[in-house]
């Protein structure tokens, strides 16, 4: 499969970088798919996906598993280097074909118009640059195709604003692998051109207290089909 860098510019294959962080995230998540449910979230996100899929910031691979039978091609793009080893482990044992890709969210090293379908997967919080991000999705998205995403961001009132708004100026990103807690991913993707199809808010874990990482959201959008 031929793949190419972006227009918008080329950004290292490796250019994100943060193996003590990638350690621990491999760890806990694999734990937080049954504990926090997020491995029932996973199911609901990507039931509706066909045709070939482009999954953006693939982490150690844990969607794998969950893609339908309808999905033909997913290719997985995972710019940190460990996780990216896990994620072709991952893919290995996928019912779906899975290809993992080196690239950034920013310069996706894909063709225009390519894929059917993006996921977006717990990724929006820590790429450095959401409405570049977002318009690569939007290129390599065939007119008419679907983001997929489940997202979590800012929520719980002005008390709880305030506090991710802190920890995003000091210690957040710093010690989780960039991440960040007050971007709202509902305005990203329609400041980004996307059309907002249905979505609902959740909570991770969806019982007990309410931690800055709690707010979600999961839905679909789509790119505007081509008008004469």
């Amino acid at each position: 499969m031929p793949f190419r860098s972006a227009g918008s510019g080329k950004v290292s294959q490796d250019a994100v970088h943060h193996p003590l962080f990638a350690r621990y995230y491999a760890r806990i998540s694999v734990a937080a798919e049954t504990r926090m449910g997020i491995g029932a979230v996973r199911d609901r996100l990507l039931a509706g996906l066909s045709g070939r899929v482009i999954e953006i910031g693939a982490g150690n691979g844990l969607n794998f598993a969950h893609y339908p039978s309808a999905v033909s091609e997913v290719v997985a793009i995972e710019p940190e280097r460990l996780l990216r080893q896990l994620a072709v482990e991952a893919a290995l044992r996928s019912e779906v074909p899975v290809d993992v890709v080196p690239g950034a969210a920013e310069a996706l090293p894909v063709k225009s118009e390519a894929f059917d379908g993006a996921v977006l997967s717990l990724v929006l919080c820590s790429v450095r640059d959401v409405p570049r991000a977002l318009g690569e999705v939007r290129r390599v998205l065939r007119p008419g195709g679907t983001v997929w995403f489940f997202e979590h961001g800012t929520g719980g009132g002005r008390v709880m604003a305030s506090v991710q708004r802190g920890l995003d100026r000091t210690v957040w990103p710093r010690l989780n692998g960039g991440c960040h807690l007050a971007r709202d991913p509902i305005a990203a993707l329609r400041e980004a051109g996307f059309e907002l199809g249905p979505y609902r808010r959740l909570f991770i874990p969806e019982k007990g207290p309410r931690l800055p990482t709690s707010y979600c959201v999961l839905g679909s959008a789509r790119r505007p089909p081509v008008t004469e």
